[in-house]
């Protein structure tokens, strides 16, 4: 299980203890943040796609949607999302589990600037009732982070 292959990557770092398992699905952000009882938008999402022949993870807030425009610009392709049975095989999580930690070799993980304005938020842990809880230095150093991206919209606090 996805969730065994974490929790095996984090026990490595003497986290495995901090991963968070409910009795009810947190397979999207709205069900992840009943389960933990938080805001929507510190739910870490993340997402699938492919670049260049090869999988990508985006990690975004919440309440975060990818901007195709940026994204073109980041990326040089137009967003193309993985299936779920390119997801969990490419990159070893399946859909509603998908994280950015104990990942496939290969597979680049970017974090999006919408998760800086939070101390802590909240990704899966590679199951759908799963979670942990990573200020935004652990997820960086944690994720493997290729780089961080600004390639989404509709997070920003609106200017006046």
């Amino acid at each position: 299980m996805s969730i065994e292959r974490v929790r095996d990557y984090f026990k490595t770092y003497g986290m495995d203890g901090r991963i968070l398992e409910f009795d009810v699905s947190s397979a999207t952000v709205e069900l992840a943040a009943q389960a933990l009882g938080c805001e929507g938008c510190r739910i870490a999402k993340t997402l699938s796609f492919m670049v260049d022949g090869g999988p990508i993870l985006i990690v975004a807030a919440g309440d975060a949607k990818v901007d195709n425009h940026k994204y073109k610009q980041q990326f040089g392709t137009k967003a193309k999302m993985l299936t779920a049975d390119e997801a969990a095989r490419l990159v070893g999580h399946a859909v509603g589990g998908v994280c950015p930690f104990g990942v496939n070799p290969g597979v680049k993980v970017y974090l999006d600037e919408s998760l800086k304005r939070f101390e802590t938020v909240f990704p899966a842990a590679g199951s759908s009732k799963s979670a942990i809880e990573l200020t935004i230095p652990e997820l960086e150093r944690y994720s493997g982070c290729t780089a961080w991206v600004d390639v989404c919209k509709n997070w920003q606090p609106a200017e006046g």
